[in-house]
């Protein structure tokens, strides 16, 4: 279990300056906007743009976590479950 939450925030730290990355049009109008003094535009598709970025993870992540959860109930009913011989 360790080893899973490892691998995950190596990802998530290899991600992150990918993430502040935008695309060109969107980038022209931060700076027009960053050299008139407004950075709150900047600030703000940021975060939009994390946001979009992690939410499939998350879905998928929750998806994962479910699923787990449940075989290993299931698991854990087949052990405690008696064997019933036939005869």
């Amino acid at each position: 279990m360790k080893k899973w939450i490892v691998t995950v925030l190596f990802c998530v730290v290899v991600s992150l300056p990918t993430a502040m990355a935008q695309c060109a049009m969107c980038r022209s109008t931060v700076e027009n906007n960053a050299s008139r003094g407004d950075v709150d535009l900047a600030a703000g598709l940021n975060t939009g743009i994390l946001y979009l970025f992690f939410t499939p993870y998350l879905i998928v992540g929750t998806l994962i976590f479910l699923w787990i959860r449940h075989s290993r109930k299931n698991a854990q009913k087949k052990k405690l479950r008696p064997s019933i011989a036939r005869g």
